[in-house]
């Protein structure tokens, strides 16, 4: 017979068993219809992908589609009507959550046109399966004012969208026909693109730059092994000191960057980069081999006078990494996943390619945490962590789901869909990196506004499971981002300060002081109690207007 204090004491228990039991782990779910080059949830329920406009299987018209609404809830893809060339784009969200895919290139079939000026518009889609969601595109009269190719992108404060360099058309692995300036979506500047003197140094290797937004509304640059700060509003550079050691880290020589989560007071800025190689761009392809050591080396600094003038921190991942995806986690800490140990990214441009036209051998089949909390050297850790067997090399992807585990897909290191079980062939699997607490008991949120205005206190409900006590809470608002060639456009974590009422059955939230500490649109909101997440709750952050929004919230003093 069971005391009253054990039948008190079993929920505890029980979940404190199930924690222990809990652990994470890879399931495959479902096959993608084409190969997912890029990727970005664009619904609780859906994510898009993107391809080449080639020869994928899936169909649409009687033609290979290139673009597919994938569900999340069922783990299947649907063909969606693309016009223009996706291959090698990028995007991201407006301030009014309108998700835009910028760039692209030439078709290599009939069923497309030009995708290198492109601009494609997905607007807001309320049904859960994607039913009558589409893409809107205009060739003729919605476009860019330059060609792109492997351009990144950016929302920016006032919520539109910031897109930053990339190549005119495809040259042999470096970046020979440079697009080395600026523009925006809506336009600024009557339309003009900002020439960059920054894009112009980082030459040849500095495609797909990495790009961040800093608190105080300034972008933070990396390309090739070089860092600025760029002042949009006064159209100026700062230079940083360049990524320790040599260490190159944009296309074709891929490590991954990410701005470490902001936490109130101070939204203080960090970034971090890893992998990548120690290659000289002056090297020509044909003496570069799919053997060459990628880089082990993580770098951190600091974006103050103060983190600027102490440098970067320099520490070792557990294996060498070209082509890493750095996912920011809603409890904060960063996942590596992906990529190889050897070789570059691209494909067919190395005299000994691995397959059939792979740059790159050796994948990184297991992925390592990353707690930016912890002391330098004991940061990274993959003791807990599973092993796949799928290698997820050239054009692959990874996102934060809004279930709050991570999709992973994709994997093509060749010009087209190469089907077959050939070592690096075109991978359509789907899989799912499940952390502990998908398989325990979760805390469920309720009554989350639709809408949240800046500087604001909100009161969201929260069931939380009886074994948790609650002793520790982060909440955190999040943008997913666009993924694409080993990098997260627009990922972002802003902690919130919030504070749980006595019957434990509401949280007290405090939003983010600004449209430059979080720009203004689409977000996540995820709850972490005692390590154990929530599901994330979509939200707008701001007026929902579309760009240009002014200002809003409170002023905080400018970083420099």
């Amino acid at each position: 017979m069971l005391r009253a204090l054990d039948l008190l004491l079993l929920p505890l228990l029980l979940n404190t068993l199930s924690a222990s039991a809990a652990s994470w782990n890879f399931v495959q779910n479902g096959t993608s219809g084409i190969l997912a080059l890029e990727a970005i949830i664009v619904s609780p329920t859906l994510a898009v992908f993107f391809d080449r406009a080639s020869n994928d299987p899936l169909m649409i018209n009687n033609n290979p589609a290139w673009g597919a609404l994938w569900n999340l809830e069922t783990n299947t893809a649907s063909p969606l009507l693309v016009i223009s060339d996706t291959f090698c784009a990028s995007g991201g969200f407006l301030s009014n959550g309108t998700m835009v895919s910028v760039g692209g290139h030439i078709p290599a079939i009939t069923a497309a046109v030009d995708g290198r000026m492109a601009i494609r518009i997905f607007e807001p889609c309320a049904d859960p399966a994607g039913l009558n969601c589409t893409l809107f595109e205009d060739p003729e009269t919605l476009h860019m004012e330059e060609t792109r190719w492997y351009p990144s992108s950016l929302r920016i404060f006032d919520g539109s969208l910031m897109i930053v360099g990339g190549i005119h058309e495809r040259t042999p692995f470096y970046n020979t026909d440079p697009v080395n300036n600026f523009e925006f979506f809506p336009p600024k500047d009557g339309g003009v693109p900002r020439p960059s003197e920054f894009l112009a140094r980082s030459l040849p290797a500095n495609l797909f730059p990495r790009v961040f937004g800093l608190p105080d509304g300034k972008v933070l640059m990396i390309a090739s092994n070089q860092t600025i700060i760029y002042d949009i509003e006064k159209n100026t550079e700062t230079i940083l000191p360049d990524v320790p050691n040599g260490v190159r880290v944009t296309n074709p020589f891929d490590g991954s960057a990410t701005l470490l989560p902001l936490s109130p007071p101070l939204y203080t800025p960090e970034v971090l980069v890893c992998g990548g190689t120690t290659t000289s761009p002056l090297i020509q392809p044909t003496n570069l081999s799919s053997q060459d050591p990628a880089s082990d080396q993580c770098s951190r600094l600091t974006i103050t006078p103060e983190g600027i003038k102490k440098g970067w921190q320099v520490e070792k991942m557990l294996e060498a990494r070209i082509m890493p995806e750095l996912l920011l986690l809603p409890d904060g800490q960063v996942l590596i996943v992906n990529g190889a140990q050897t070789g570059y990214a691209a494909f067919d441009t190395v005299p000994d390619p691995i397959g059939f036209q792979s740059n790159a051998d050796h994948p990184a089949f297991t992925p390592s945490l990353y707690n930016p909390t912890v002391p330098l050297g004991q940061r990274i850790s993959n003791k807990i962590m599973p092993t796949t067997d799928i290698p997820r090399l050239y054009h692959s992807v990874a996102s934060l789901t809004p279930q709050g585990n991570i999709l992973i897909a994709g994997s093509n290191p060749n010009g087209e869909v190469v089907n077959g079980t050939g070592e690096f062939h075109t991978e359509f699997r789907v899989e799912y990196l499940n952390p502990p607490f998908m398989s325990q008991q979760r805390p469920v949120l309720s009554n989350v506004p639709s809408k949240i205005a800046f500087n604001t206190r909100f009161t969201i409900g929260v069931d939380i499971p009886k074994g948790l006590p609650a002793t520790s809470i982060k909440v955190a608002l999040m943008d997913l981002g666009f993924s694409s060639h080993a990098f997260h456009s627009s990922s972002r974590l802003v902690f919130m300060d919030a504070t749980l009422s006595f019957d434990r059955k509401t949280l007290s939230i405090t939003s983010p002081p600004n449209n430059r500490v979080y720009p203004p649109g689409p977000a996540y909101i995820f709850v972490t109690i005692d390590d154990v997440t929530s599901a994330g709750a979509h939200v707008l952050m701001g007026t929902g207007a579309p760009p240009p929004v002014a200002d809003q919230g409170i002023h905080l003093p400018s970083l420099f």
